[in-house]
């Protein structure tokens, strides 16, 4: 069996030729078939339709420059970023019925999705803070939450995810690998990366359950935390009607939460303890982990969010004059 040891010079130790992987996630007659990409193609153009309108929207009206829809825009930028990391090798593996991509592009995809995880990770947290002290102290919410704090949080997001992920890819090319090792998914994932090498990964494996802890786990707890101190404050208000109101408040980013944590959780478990399970639950679970929040998180904060949904509806309304030339709002 022929093997590839790599360091950070870019030696080898058995041979010249640079390791690859295949990628997996699809049964051979699914991937051979043009049309089942059409789906996948489909859903990226509607992520992409509803994460740059919310984009446009926020970027446009200046009444929608506050601390929420900041942060929201920086969750539909996460999104965006998160779907195009995985597209390219699925569009690959489906379309072109090409499965092997090279070392340095694995590590690179694997860095963009777990970088644009960790920020939307981080950044659902932030969105927690931001309900938090809206209805923990909304008289003190212009204080506390004010524009440039915001964009400080924006940048501490960027700067932490950075600094906790350069190290992974970096980690990850001083092991040995099985050339044209099979990976479980039809994208690159460290958990799943490591699982090829012919190396002691002790060091790796336990780096990668520092950041999964550091990052994700971290900001899962805070999330919960908020939302704790978030129901003790609404169920101290004198009647239902004002309770409902305030926790209407919320449901958005409920919801994005629950997409984001939920299928996140599950996947983790697998690659870490589910050894014997079928292939297609990896694919099923990875594939409504990466893909699902960026298609349904614009439509959730369209739909809940007032402001937004009449500046949608608006927005329609004056494509209809224009191209009828008559008012039809």
């Amino acid at each position: 069996m022929e093997h590839a040891c790599f360091n950070l010079l870019g030696t080898n130790s058995s041979q010249t030729r640079t390791p690859s992987f295949l990628l997996g996630g699809f049964a051979a007659r699914e991937s051979n078939q043009m049309w089942s990409a059409i789906p996948l193609c489909s859903t990226y153009l509607l992520a992409l339709l509803g994460n740059c309108t919310i984009l446009s929207i926020i970027k446009v009206d200046q009444g929608l420059h506050a601390p929420m829809y900041l942060l929201l825009a920086m969750l539909a930028v996460a999104d965006l970023g998160l779907y195009t990391s995985t597209l390219p090798s699925m569009l690959m593996t489906m379309w072109l019925e090409a499965r092997e991509v090279s070392f340095g592009i694995c590590l690179a995809q694997m860095f963009f999705i777990h970088t644009f995880t960790d920020i939307e990770s981080a950044v659902i947290l932030a969105m927690a803070f931001d309900r938090y002290v809206a209805i923990c102290h909304p008289l003190r919410y212009s204080c506390i939450l004010t524009n440039s704090v915001t964009i400080k949080i924006c940048v501490a997001i960027i700067t932490r995810t950075i600094l906790v992920q350069f190290p992974l890819p970096v980690l990850l090319t001083q092991l040995c690998f099985t050339r044209a090792s099979k990976l479980s998914h039809p994208y690159c994932l460290h958990p799943d990366i490591i699982k090829h090498t012919n190396s002691d990964t002790r060091i790796n494996s336990a780096y990668g359950v520092f950041v999964l802890l550091s990052t994700l786990g971290l900001d899962l707890l805070f999330v919960l935390l908020s939302y704790v101190l978030i129901l003790k404050t609404i169920l101290n208000i004198a009647t239902w009607r004002e309770r409902l109101k305030a926790l209407n408040t919320c449901i958005s980013h409920i919801c994005a939460v629950l997409l984001f944590f939920i299928p996140m959780i599950c996947l983790s478990m697998l690659h870490r303890f589910g050894k014997h399970v079928s292939p297609e639950v990896y694919t099923f679970i990875a594939n409504l982990h990466f893909l699902a929040p960026p298609i349904l998180n614009p439509i959730v904060y369209s739909v809940k969010t007032k402001v937004i949904r009449r500046r949608i509806l608006r927005m329609f309304c004056q494509r209809g004059v224009h191209s009828s030339g008559a008012a039809i709002c």
